[in-house]
């Protein structure tokens, strides 16, 4: 059995990066199942249960707005990270910032806010103790209270995400009237498998409301 939860986040900017745009971060015109996810996550997660984003609801109109932005330019080698773990010294593992700084482009969402209508499902790590209503009841609570693990993100940590819960039986608020072919959208990455691919969907938001395929269904793309 899936027990759902409608949560309302928005913030001042988003930038749910496109993959293929290899220098400068270019946003999707809304946010991604894959980010929903980790939003809800950040309020309440279990290897025990498993989120399933159902419906998403554009709240604001779709605005973008073109920013320069400090960013590191390389990355630390993961063979260079797991030599340092392994030999228990890590004194040589950093990155220089200063040193390292280049300014980028990003075009990002202005005043976003949607809905995110999602459910949970058990997962084969549950143990006797975890039930739905359990879970049910701690995300509810701590959507509530404004707690969370850490702090929700609109794609990149910089965008900080406010939520607050739905309670079941409150009117939704008005989606935005307008409807679009959104083109092929990330839905999430197989962490499951070797190589983790990338998966995704055909997205189209039909007056303001955007329909997340499941994960067992065959509009999921590799």
């Amino acid at each position: 059995m899936a027990y759902g939860i409608r949560l309302k986040i928005w913030g001042d900017h988003a930038c749910f990066t496109r993959p293929e745009m290899k220098v400068e971060r270019v946003s999707y015109d809304v946010i991604t199942p894959s980010a929903a996810r980790g939003i809800l996550e950040a309020i309440h997660w279990k290897p025990a249960i498993r989120w399933v984003v159902d419906t998403l609801h554009v709240l604001e109109p779709i605005r973008f707005q073109s920013i320069r932005r400090n960013e590191v330019g390389g990355k630390a080698p993961a063979g260079k990270i797991k030599s340092a773990m392994k030999r228990g010294d890590l004194a040589d593992l950093q990155l220089l910032v200063d040193e390292d700084r280049q300014q980028r482009a990003s075009t990002v969402l202005v005043k976003p806010a949607y809905i995110i209508e999602a459910h949970f499902e058990l997962t084969d790590r549950a143990g006797p103790e975890d039930n739905e209503g359990k879970h049910l009841d701690i995300f509810n609570r701590r959507a509530k209270n404004g707690q969370c693990f850490h702090q929700p993100c609109l794609g990149t940590r910089e965008f900080a995400a406010s939520f607050e819960l739905i309670p079941p039986g409150t009117p939704l608020p008005q989606a935005i009237a307008e409807s679009r072919d959104l083109g092929f959208m990330l839905w999430d990455i197989d962490h499951q498998a070797k190589d983790r691919p990338a998966l995704f969907f055909r997205a189209v938001m039909e007056n303001g409301v955007v329909k997340v395929p499941q994960p067992t269904s065959p509009e999921i793309r590799r």
